[in-house]
């Protein structure tokens, strides 16, 4: 019997999305599974990423449930039948899963927006910054390790290049920025980095400066990905244990307007730069 394939973050938001989309309707797995022509024990592996769905099933699913959601079908469709084998699927042996799973959403996310306030965003970050930041990691991982996840870091940030880059908002904090985390060179080297990313059409870098004081939302990351329909968005958040995903709508509203807070609370890009030129003159 040839093995299941991984139940990633993809996989498992399409299961939770059908799960959803039945109990919107009021029916029960029994009354949905009946109306389908199948089990409920194969509806419930369905609901649970355990077995796939096939594009008609989904669109059958949707008849039944009442949803007249055609542009949110047609992405979970589309979910269905990714059988993409990501480069980060080469990964899965060495890395931790979740990991995995931020680079898969943010491959198939549509644009990216985080915050940060004590570190530099993981796609702007330089290898060397990147290295030593994961030499921190406890308990403390072995050189192999180490160049695993630099690596990993590293492809991710494909998708900010190529001719259809995805678009990229970050608000970082002036703190992140005075962090010599290396040493001076490797700090100036990264600091460089963000300026010569933040002149890309497509990336937008803002500074929250020191003299903006308490803001909503201070001292947590967060990674906001956009999927091809609203309901398809995830927030995901930096946790000590590894990222966090939330897709609750509640949640991904209050998400979504803190990141507006943050950003209105911040330098524009233009003063942003001239700020992050003088920390790394000043180095």
């Amino acid at each position: 019997m040839p093995a299941r394939p991984p139940l990633t973050a993809r996989r498992l938001r399409l299961a939770v999305e059908l799960r959803k989309m039945r109990e919107r309707a009021g029916m029960t797995a029994t009354e949905a599974a009946r109306a389908l022509g199948t089990s409920q024990g194969q509806l419930s592996n369905v609901e649970s990423g355990r077995f796939g769905v096939s594009p008609e099933r989904i669109r059958a699913l949707a008849r039944i449930y009442s949803c007249p959601d055609q542009g949110f079908i047609e992405a979970l469709v589309d979910m269905a039948t990714d059988r993409t084998f990501g480069w980060w699927e080469s990964y899965r042996e060495v890395l931790p899963s979740g990991l995995l799973d931020v680079a898969e959403l943010e491959h198939h996310a549509i644009a990216v927006r985080t915050a940060y306030t004590s570190h530099m965003p993981g796609l702007l970050q330089t290898a060397d910054h990147a290295r030593e930041i994961f030499r921190h990691v406890i308990p403390p991982p072995t050189p192999p390790e180490v160049e695993h996840r630099v690596s990993h870091r590293i492809k991710r940030q494909g998708v900010l290049y190529g001719p259809d880059p995805t678009p990229y908002r970050t608000t970082v904090h002036e703190a992140a920025l005075h962090m010599r985390v290396g040493g001076r060179n490797v700090a100036r080297a990264q600091l460089q980095h963000l300026l010569d990313m933040s002149e890309r059409e497509h990336i937008t870098i803002r500074v929250l400066p020191y003299d903006v004081g308490a803001f909503p939302g201070s001292g947590q990351s967060i990674n906001y990905l956009y999927g091809r329909v609203p309901q398809l968005d995830t927030a995901q958040l930096d946790q000590f244990h590894g990222p966090v995903l939330l897709d609750a709508e509640a949640l991904l509203g209050k998400y979504r307007n803190l990141l507006d807070i943050v950003e209105a609370t911040a330098l524009g890009p233009d003063k942003s730069r001239d700020l992050i030129h003088a920390i790394a003159h000043n180095l």
